[in-house]
């Protein structure tokens, strides 16, 4: 195939297209953001530069197309999602595609992660790209063979048309169409053209999920294959000093028993042995470093708001000068614990590592990185390992980290057999990685009634909101604005957890402009608005919000929520918020039962620019605020002496079908590229619930969860 280069790109970048021995055509895109020329595909290679993202298109003599996801599949939908978009470029059927889960593919595929809600907004023109090229590819195969000019051909639905009529389908033309040159410039649809995106598409895994079909980790086996359970130290700060394993080799099932570092690992043929197995473990563990305490953890916190050196995240105008000018000051601390992610499935992973290769199978967000950390682990060539993603039965960031996949490699080349470990829920909630344990002090200046000043202090567990953060709103709203930083070092592990930071400080900061609407007798809605007026003809390129796309999704939940029309009995919260790209309004809606607030409704607007499947937006955003609502009103987690004190659902609190409310979404409508939509409808749900129940109770909530702050009303959540 003749390389055809494309001036107006770089060529670091290239697309690939093959033919394969099936007679089929492989059309792959490979958007890197570095250059890449060991990349090589089975046969002859084109170039040609798009953006960050990879895609492969597989289209069968019979004009049917697979479409490879490269993606995790976390449940955020991309494996649909990504796909239709590609679908929708290429002109064909939805009904006549088929999705299959692309394997960990560095050479071909960027960006392979599932985090960050960044998925879709990163592919969103690559993939359209994608999927247009291999369009025009396949039109110029039919132009040479009616030996007619390509652009008085149509192509629609897998079918190729000519002016007198004649049709072809993408089949009949796809070996010759692998053989053209790649076209420099194609021609993307108009969004008013779409037929596939902007439509409900049903979940391409549903029918396997429902019907119980292996799809997940948990499934995944082979022949040969054995089970691992792990004996982790039981508390942070402390390590492996003996062990007896004679009780548990005893137990029927039970193969042998191996350390690693300061884990044992139980190796049987069924998880159930596995566990019994571990059970029947005799440990003693020694002190490694200090047994920390969630009591203990609150003082240091306090400490660190209380102490004068901090990192400053923006500090804009004068902000001493703003507190000291000022008719009246308020300051509020708002406090979260620590909590584990408690994804349905809980961590599993495969592993055989043999001589030749390692091969890894499981549920991960950080393929890529995960190989590459077990081949430094193992001390071999990251190009020996084969790893497969399955799809994951909840990560909420916990799946980002792979310690479990770490275990599972080493296990294997210890054993030298291919090994499955898999957690018990007491291995989930026990052996980390939490979010972390947060406190936010927010202080705000009040003049001529106008909020004149705004300084947000974080004391935080083993680091920092991450480096956008503070130029959210309200930041740019406000002249004189600060955001610092402090942070205690602990021994416990933490890290992502769905909407990091911003699931807890959205709940702060909008509970306290509640306040703040309150002190200044207007409308909390009315506020939002007056101060986005300041920020919609910015300058200040560090701005990571549009104040016109918020004050719009603000005007809308409005309409949508009947804010301020509520009915007798019912009580009102509004909450708005921007994270992962995407701008969020929420109202809460709660009715006293006998004194005891019931959230009976959320009615949320979001603009998240073009919604690619309407049925999966709005799985997320009801999935985001029910998890918003549920951790905030509930989830408690606390350690003592380096303990974690819950370990299962019998202690820790999670929201049950009965206490979740009717979500109602609606999309701000604009043809502007998607945004994020996983994370950003978690955040503004505890603030617009808090603020609802402040309307009903007027009790203002500072502390998370707030069922620990209602009962000391003898009032129940």
């Amino acid at each position: 195939m003749k390389l055809h280069k494309n001036d107006n790109f770089s060529r670091r970048n290239f697309l690939k297209t093959s033919v394969l021995a099936s007679g089929g055509m492989l059309i792959g895109f490979n958007f890197l953001t570095a250059c890449k020329p060991e990349a090589k595909m089975p046969v002859d290679i084109a170039s040609l530069n798009f953006n960050d993202f990879n895609a492969f298109i597989k289209i069968s003599d019979e004009g049917y197309v697979t479409i490879f996801s490269p993606n995790p599949e976390i449940g955020q939908g991309v494996k649909t999602s990504m796909p239709m978009i590609i679908a929708e470029e290429l002109d064909v059927e939805w009904k006549n595609v088929t999705v299959a889960q692309g394997i960990l593919d560095t050479k071909n595929y960027t960006r392979q992660v599932a985090g960050g809600s960044q998925s879709i907004r990163q592919g969103w023109n690559a993939l359209r790209q994608t999927g247009a090229t291999a369009k025009q590819m396949l039109v110029n195969a039919a132009a040479k063979k009616w030996n007619v000019d390509a652009t008085t051909l149509k192509a629609s639905k897998g079918i190729i048309t000519n002016e007198k009529g004649e049709k072809l389908g993408y089949g009949a033309v796809v070996k010759e169409a692998a053989l053209l040159e790649v076209p420099e410039k194609v021609q993307l649809k108009e969004t008013k053209d779409f037929t596939i995106i902007g439509q409900d598409a049903i979940n391409v895994d549903i029918d396997k999920i429902i019907t119980g079909e292996p799809l997940f980790g948990l499934d995944y086996k082979t022949e040969g294959m054995l089970y691992a359970s792990v004996l982790r130290p039981p508390a942070f700060g402390q390590k492996l000093d003996s062990f007896d394993d004679a009780k548990a080799k005893a137990v029927n099932g039970v193969s042998d028993v191996l350390k690693f570092g300061d884990k044992i690992a139980v190796l049987a043929n069924s998880t159930w042995a596995a566990m019994k197995g571990k059970k029947a473990l005799s440990a003693t563990w020694k002190t490694d470093s200090k047994a920390e305490s969630t009591e203990k953890h609150d003082k240091i916190l306090n400490k660190i708001l209380d102490r004068k050196d901090f990192d400053v995240r923006r500090e804009d105008g004068n902000i001493k000068k703003a507190f000291s000018t000022a008719d009246k000051v308020i300051e509020r601390t708002y406090n979260s614990p620590f909590l584990p992610h408690n994804c349905m499935e809980p961590m599993n992973f495969y592993a055989d590592v043999t001589a030749d290769k390692i091969h890894l199978v499981g549920p991960i967000q950080t393929p890529q990185w995960t190989a590459n950390r077990v081949a430094k682990l193992l001390e071999r060539k990251v190009d020996e390992i084969h790893l497969e993603m399955t799809r994951m039965g909840g990560g909420f960031g916990r799946r980002l980290y792979g310690d479990f996949a770490l275990e599972a490699a080493e296990i294997s080349n210890l054993a030298k057999k291919p090994i499955k470990v898999v957690f018990s829920r007491e291995d989930d909630m026990t052996a980390g990685t939490y979010r972390p344990a947060i406190k936010y002090r927010i202080k705000a200046s009040l003049k001529d009634g106008k909020v004149t000043g705004y300084h947000l202090k974080e004391a935080a567990v083993n680091g920092n909101m991450y480096g956008l953060i503070p130029n959210f709103f309200p930041a740019g709203c406000i002249p004189n604005y600060k955001v610092e930083t402090g942070n205690y070092k602990s021994n416990i592990t933490t890290g992502a957890w769905r909407a990091p930071y911003t699931n807890f400080l959205a709940f702060a900061e909008q509970s306290f402009f509640d306040e703040l609407a309150t002190e200044l007798n207007v409308d909390a809605i009315q506020l939002r608005l007056d101060l986005l007026q300041n920020v919609k003809n910015t300058d200040d390129k560090r701005i990571e919000y549009s104040g016109q796309r918020m004050e719009d999704t603000i005007k809308l939940v409005r309409e949508k929520s009947n804010w301020g029309k509520n009915a007798e009995g019912t009580y009102q919260g509004f909450a708005a918020y921007y994270s992962h790209n995407t701008h969020v309004a929420e109202v809460a809606e709660i009715e006293l039962k006998d004194g005891i607030p019931v959230i009976k409704k959320v009615t949320v607007a979001v603009d998240c620019g073009v919604v690619v499947n309407p049925t999966g937006a709005k799985n997320q955003v009801e999935g985001g605020v029910i998890d918003g609502i549920g951790h905030a009103m509930y989830a408690d987690f606390s350690f003592k002496d380096g303990k974690p004190e819950y370990k299962n659902f019998d202690k820790y609190r999670l929201i049950r079908m009965g206490e979740t409310p009717k979500v109602e979404v609606h999309f701000v409508q604009n043809n502007l590229s998607p945004t994020g939509l996983g994370e950003p409808g978690l955040p503004p749900a505890g603030g617009a619930v808090a603020n609802a129940i402040n309307a009903a109770l007027g009790k203002r909530l500072y502390n998370q969860p707030f069922v620990n702050e209602i009962k000391k009303s003898s009032i129940l959540g």
